[in-house]
């Protein structure tokens, strides 16, 4: 479903600030696949799905989803294929329009754009009831501005706009991270449902090891660019926080005594 091969991308190419952000780095998705991508900061994590995304536009190697070329395509005609939950709740919806506008809009992406305005009432049906298995009561808010809710509302509302249209490939940019920890829980619990349901293919960066280890049928850990480890099936199930650590120290060379984020619980 995804197949990245030998991407380059350097920042500030030629000058005192330049930077390997990728080197080299391939990574193969079968359909249906869940991975998750934990590594130090300054890693290349979130540097991977930019480029994915089409934020970043790599130096040199492919970029496919489903056999499709979009090493070349800009960010907006990758939305075609790609659904995208960001770290941050505030950018995954617009804030001035109601909840059921905001779905539609989600829903109409990739589609012609035409002088109809107007949500019908199958349409209004239909987000009713995606809402109310979130059991947060936004199915009786329809009509309430996005800008309105809570952090993890917001997240959970744009987990869905991101997979109404199921998308080829979802990416997941550390989507819990500026989440208390129990709406944290209820965003992964959603997600992992979300992905289930729609048998999507999805990739989640994290910072926390502890989520990595439960979510997803995959892990890769990255460093300087890198995918230094990859574990899939029974050996990801069997995985601990110990043995990731004891990996990423044997595979980088760092001390991960001097790494706190991939010591994050």
């Amino acid at each position: 479903m995804l197949d990245v091969q030998n991407i380059e991308l350097t920042f500030n190419p030629g000058t005192i600030n330049e930077k390997k952000a990728l080197s080299g780095l391939s990574l193969h998705l079968n359909s249906g696949d869940f991975c998750t991508v934990i590594g130090s900061n300054g890693a290349g994590k979130s540097t991977m799905l930019n480029a994915v995304a089409g934020v970043f536009m790599v130096d040199s190697g492919k970029i496919s989803i489903n056999g499709n070329d979009i090493t070349k395509l800009p960010e907006f005609k990758r939305a075609a294929y790609i659904g995208r939950v960001f770290q941050d709740p505030m950018l995954g919806t617009a804030a001035d329009m109601e909840i059921e506008e905001n779905l539609a809009l989600a829903k109409r992406r990739g589609l012609k754009r035409s002088l109809k305005i107007g949500i019908t009432k199958k349409e209004r049906e239909e987000y009713y009831n995606l809402l109310k298995k979130l059991n947060l009561g936004l199915e009786d808010r329809l009509k309430t501005k996005a800008g309105l809710l809570s952090g993890g509302q917001r997240q959970a509302l744009t987990l869905i706009m991101a997979t109404l249209k199921k998308p080829e490939l979802l990416l997941l940019d550390e989507h819990t991270a500026a989440l208390d920890p129990a709406t944290a829980s209820t965003i992964l619990k959603l997600t992992d449902e979300v992905i289930q349901e729609n048998n999507l293919t999805a990739l989640m960066v994290t910072h926390n090891m502890q989520d990595a280890i439960d979510h997803g049928n995959r892990l890769i850990m990255m460093n300087d660019g890198e995918i230094i480890l990859d574990v899939k099936g029974e050996d990801k199930k069997n995985l601990t926080k110990e043995i990731l650590i004891h990996k990423f120290a044997e595979l980088s060379g760092d001390q991960i005594e001097n790494d706190a984020l991939l010591l994050a619980h």
